[in-house]
């Protein structure tokens, strides 16, 4: 009879074979009531699992991970079971747990309206409360695929049919429904309290584009009604901080299909983008980088010698010249980076070499993928390329990670979370060389003394990464830089130096991003701060105004003035309201208005009002100017309201 080993180490001894849901009960009614599953041996199981041999048992609920996955996927069933009940000739292909929530795929005669999709959520939420149990049966796979095909299910024979025979299909029903699953699921439809549907599109029978249409249910579940209301919160917060929204209202940039995936800057996003190169050139000379840049378009026998083609082939766009010639558009730095190392002879004196450069490249995306500039075609990477010896990884690697999360606290994120990414299944080099390459990057973010959480089997093609998420205002979380351990493309590629003793050695190329994309992290930028930039990266910084056409002269001399102490001002003399210039340069999100009267010319100064709406009152025009740039130099202080909040009352 079985013996159950719990996570604490604790036995317990049944005289009978139990189930998942058994143990829990005998542990307590407590945990009883809050199971959903169950681990056996590392596998999640549902809880009507059967156990008549020794096992380690640990109990899921809605506190793990593992348990929200459960509770969406079974949300999932709900929604194809609610569909099925509205629309009976609808079939049903298939419905994963994705991030926040579910989806389900169904082919119909006619596209699923605003209507239906509060009536499915209505049924389900019916469904949900008849409390039917979740049950579950496995059958032959020529069984199953004959069950589905006298149904009607199409889709579902077809998926069926491409499994290996042999291998035992697995069912799981509700009431009269039931459906293809591998599993598991809650144990009845009671326990799906908190879900709720979000939206319809179109996908492709198994994502291919020659296959026909199908429509796209998404929705959320959650724990509870309060953990669901706080996410939908987040979606209302997340859509008013659009970036794509913002960039029009803002003027910072475009789209258009004449160039998917690529961005066509404006003139105050130009500024922006500019003003981030200024700055990462600035910490990387202070940390011993220099610049390089290379050719965008490469012969594609270097991409073959590298790697790339294989295993990253599909992402790259090729183009064929009327010489017969083929070359690759470069979707990444690293072997042009290499191309510079290999000229003239190198020598472990040079080592470590940092080469950094604002890289164009140019991956292909699927055009459903393209969103804003967080997914485009089209991008410039902040890449540099260090070249060092084994016995250098950790200590450049410590200084990497410090400027990383450094870089990253001078634009708002203290909260930084890093993963470690091991070797991926489509990868180059040897297992004796990725134990080294992880190794060494294991060895080198224990010395920074950082946590790292395992991301298991997403490392680049060539090394093992370190992967860092930044989390913004309203709690999302975006993977921005990375840190590779590469042993691999500096051999593969022909880089060598002449070591102390004498021979040739192959370096090891750390590789380095901390923007990642600069596309993308503009986006995140402007949805983190919801548009309202720190006063050193705003487009423009102030705008001088006048109330009538008499301040024209001193408005024109004061934003001269301002210019030349290389702040980014407008000047608006437009025959307007002064209180209509105003909101429109608030929406616009300008740090500061600069507003002259007759009071202000006569006076030198300025009325000073933030874009938050504060009066900071009138201010001279010299202590006014040294302020903003002080601002603007702190990047992130704010030195002009804390002056006049320090100024004596009268």
């Amino acid at each position: 009879m079985p013996e159950i080993t719990l996570p604490d180490g604790s036995r317990r001894r049944f005289d009978h074979p139990v189930t998942v849901g058994e143990v829990a009960a005998a542990i307590g009614p407590g945990l009883a009531k809050a199971a959903l599953a169950g681990r056996v041996d590392g596998r999640l199981v549902d809880l009507s699992h059967r156990l008549d041999v020794d096992a380690g048992v640990s109990i899921v609920t809605d506190k793990d991970p593992e348990g929200i996955e459960v509770l969406r996927h079974s949300t999932a069933h709900l929604l194809a079971n609610a569909v099925q009940e509205l629309f009976p000739d609808a079939q049903v292909t298939i419905g994963p747990v994705i991030e926040d929530g579910f989806y389900y795929d169904f082919a119909y005669k006619r596209p699923f309206s605003t209507e239906d999709l509060a009536a499915i959520e209505q049924r389900m939420h019916q469904i949900a409360e008849r409390d039917l149990p979740i049950r579950r049966r496995v059958l032959a796979r020529d069984e199953a695929v004959r069950h589905f095909e006298s149904i009607g299910e199409r889709y579902k024979a077809e998926i069926i049919a491409s499994i290996p025979g042999g291998e035992p299909i697995s069912l799981y029903g509700q009431g009269e429904w039931e459906d293809l699953c591998r599993g598991p699921h809650v144990p009845s439809t009671g326990r799906l309290r908190a879900f709720k549907l979000t939206k319809v599109a179109g996908a492709y029978w198994r994502g291919d584009s020659r296959n026909e249409m199908l429509q796209r249910i998404y929705g959320t579940a959650w724990a509870n009604p309060k953990q669901l209301q706080e996410y939908l919160t987040r979606l209302e917060e997340a859509e008013k901080r659009d970036h794509r929204r913002i960039g029009r209202e803002l003027d910072l940039f475009h789209l258009q299909e004449e160039a998917p995936g690529a961005v066509f800057w404006h003139p105050k996003g130009w500024a922006l983008f500019q003003q981030l190169i200024s700055y990462m050139r600035e910490r990387q000379t202070a940390a011993g980088y220099v610049e390089i840049n290379t050719p965008e378009i490469m012969d594609r026998e270097l991409w073959v010698q590298s790697g790339h083609v294989e295993k990253f082939g599909e992402n790259m766009f090729m183009t064929r010249t009327p010489d017969e010639r083929t070359f690759a558009i470069k979707p990444m730095n690293c072997p042009g980076h290499v191309q510079v190392f290999k000229q003239g002879l190198r020598s472990y004196r040079e080592l470590p070499l940092r080469f950094a450069e604002f890289g164009k490249v140019h991956r292909y995306e699927p055009s459903g993928a393209l969103h804003g500039l967080m997914r485009v075609r089209a991008f410039t990477q902040d890449d540099a390329h260090i070249f060092c010896t084994a016995d250098q990884i950790t200590e450049e690697s410590v200084k990497v990670t410090e400027l990383i999360l450094g870089i990253y606290r001078d634009f708002g994120f203290e909260d930084v979370r890093i993963k470690f990414s091991d070797r991926p299944p489509k990868r180059v080099g040897s297992d004796e060389i990725w134990d080294k390459a992880e190794d060494a990057l294991r060895q080198a973010a224990a010395a920074a003394g950082i946590e790292t959480s395992l991301n298991p089997g997403e490392g680049a093609f060539y090394g093992p990464k370190l992967e860092f998420v930044l989390r913004d205002a309203i709690g999302r979380d975006w993977q921005c830089g990375t840190l590779q351990v590469d042993l691999n493309l500096p051999g593969r590629l022909g880089a060598a130096f002449v070591g102390e003793d004498g021979q040739k050695h192959i370096p090891v190329m750390l590789h380095r991003a901390m923007f990642g994309s600069l596309e993308r992290f503009t986006g995140i930028l402007i949805e983190h701060h919801a548009g309202k930039l720190p006063t050193w990266l705003s487009p423009v910084q102030a705008v001088v105004m006048g109330i009538t056409e008499r301040q024209a002269a001193y408005c024109l001399e004061i934003a001269e003035r301002l210019k030349n102490q290389g702040l980014r001002v407008e000047l608006d003399l437009r025959n307007e309201k002064v209180g209509f210039k105003i909101r429109e340069h608030t929406l616009k999100r300008v740090p500061y208005l600069l507003v002259a009267g007759d009071r202000e010319v006569e006076g030198r100064s300025l009325a000073v009002r933030t874009r938050h709406g504060k009066d900071l009152g009138a201010i001279g025009i010299d202590p006014l100017a040294a302020a903003l740039v002080e601002e603007v130099a702190s990047r992130g202080r704010i030195i002009l309201e804390d002056r006049v909040s320090q100024r004596p009352s009268a």
